[in-house]
C-alpha cells in the first residue's frame, strides 16, 4: 500500500482530524508521507486566493513542500457537494488531473493520506462518486465514524457499500467519542456486524478550541494515542 483514503458516514465527521493524525503520527514513526485533498468544496478565500482549510492542516501536520496544486488540485467555493458545486461555478472535473496529482506524490512518499470528501457516495462528476475516486486510485480506505446514535446503521451500510464497489476496508475510527451508553457499545456491535475492526475510539476534545493549541498538533496527539497505528503500518509498501 502506498496511499489510503480516509472517507465517512458523513460530513463534518471529523475525516481532517484523522487523516492529519494519522499523516502525522506516521511520519514521527519515520515514514515519508505525503497528503492530499483531491476535492475541496467550500475552499475558503486567502490573499486573494481559494485555498484548502482541510489540506492547511494535514500540510502542517507532515510539514508538506509538495506543490498545493498537486495536494489540492480542485478548489471550489460553495459548501456543496463537488458535482453541484462544480455546476454551478462553471468548471468542470478533471478526473485524470487528480489521478496524475496521486501518482506524483505516490513517487515521492512512502505513503500518501487521501482525504475525501464527504461520505462515500458523494457525487464528483456526473454519476461518478467518492467510491469510485477511491477505486480510480486503486487504494484502499478507512471509514471514520461519529460515536453516538445511529451509527451503527450508517456505518454498516457504509461497508456494505465499499464491500459492493469492491473497495478494501483497513477499517473504521470512530470520532468524538462522549462515553453515552449507544457510544460505549457501537464499536463491539460494528465489529461482529461486519467483520471489520475498530482501529481506533478518539475522545471528544475541548483542547482545540484552547489557545496556544493547533489543530494539526491536537491531532497528531488524539491519533497516536487512540488509533492502532500498527494495525496500518503492515500494510505500508
Amino acid at each position: 500500500m502506498t496511499g489510503i483514503f480516509i472517507t465517512g458516514t458523513d460530513t463534518d465527521i471529523g475525516k481532517t482530524v484523522v487523516a492529519a493524525g494519522l499523516a502525522g503520527s506516521l511520519m514521527d514513526k519515520g515514514y515519508n508521507v505525503g497528503v492530499m485533498k483531491p476535492v475541496q468544496s467550500g475552499a475558503e478565500m486567502k490573499n486573494g486566493t481559494l485555498y484548502s482549510q482541510d489540506a492547511e492542516v494535514m500540510i502542517k501536520a507532515v510539514g508538506s513542500s509538495d506543490e498545493m496544486e498537486l495536494i489540492c488540485p480542485v478548489l471550489l467555493r460553495e459548501a456543496l457537494a463537488p458535482s453541484v458545486a462544480a455546476e454551478l461555478e462553471g468548471k468542470q472535473l478533471d478526473l485524470e488531473q487528480i489521478r496524475n496529482a496521486y501518482m506524483e506524490l505516490e513517487k515521492r512518499h512512502d505513503l500518501v493520506v487521501v482525504e475525501g470528501a464527504g461520505g462515500i457516495a458523494v457525487p464528483l462528476k456526473d454519476k461518478f462518486l467518492i467510491a469510485d475516486l477511491i477505486l480510480y486510485l486503486g487504494i484502499p480506505a478507512i471509514i471514520v465514524a461519529r460515536a453516538g446514535l445511529g451509527t451503527i446503521n450508517h456505518t454498516f451500510l457504509t461497508i456494505e457499500y465499499a464491500r459492493k464497489c469492491g473497495i478494501s476496508v483497513v477499517g473504521v475510527i470512530i470520532n468524538n467519542y462522549k462515553g453515552g451508553i449507544a457510544e460505549q457499545t457501537n464499536p463491539q456491535v460494528l465489529s461482529k456486524l461486519t467483520g471489520i475492526p475498530v482501529l481506533g475510539i478518539i475522545p471528544h476534545c475541548h483542547t482545540m478550541e484552547t489557545e496556544g493549541v493547533t489543530p494539526e498538533v491536537e491531532a497528531i496527539s488524539l491519533v497516536r494515542e487512540h488509533v492502532k497505528l500498527e494495525s496500518v503500518i503492515p500494510f505500508i509498501k
